[in-house]
């Protein structure tokens, strides 16, 4: 049983950016993401940022969740994390539903996932 520690995390965590990425994509559509989202936000290359985050949310997850280059998808996914908290969350305050406590977590969650692996129940192995 040692190793899979992660493996829940791993798990929960990329549900929760699959589903994310996958609302991006094919509920909102890269333009509603880039335009009624970003842009308000004043991202720059709202367009071309919408795709990255779209794309990075979802298919990490996918990796996380399937335990393959979960550092990779974590790094990426952290960084995802440190700019929503920054850019859009900070500034509402700590508590949910607009406050960044549940980006600080899930960033919290890729920096673990990042520095500690993806534990014995995954692809990677390490």
């Amino acid at each position: 049983m040692t190793g899979w520690g992660m493996a829940p995390l791993r798990l929960a965590v990329g549900l929760v950016f699959l589903v994310h990425g996958a609302q991006k994509l094919f509920v909102f559509g890269i333009g509603g993401v880039a335009g009624l989202f970003f842009g308000n936000l004043g991202i720059p290359a709202p367009m071309a940022a919408a795709v990255v985050v779209s794309l990075v949310e979802f298919l990490g997850g996918i990796a996380l969740v399937l335990g393959f280059l979960t550092r990779w998808a974590a790094l990426l996914l952290a960084v995802n994390m440190l700019v929503a908290v920054l850019v859009v969350h900070a500034r509402k305050g700590f508590f949910l539903p607009d406050g960044a406590e549940f980006a600080l977590t899930l960033l919290g969650a890729n920096l673990t996932l990042l520095l500690v692996g993806p534990g014995s129940a995954s692809i990677d192995r390490g």
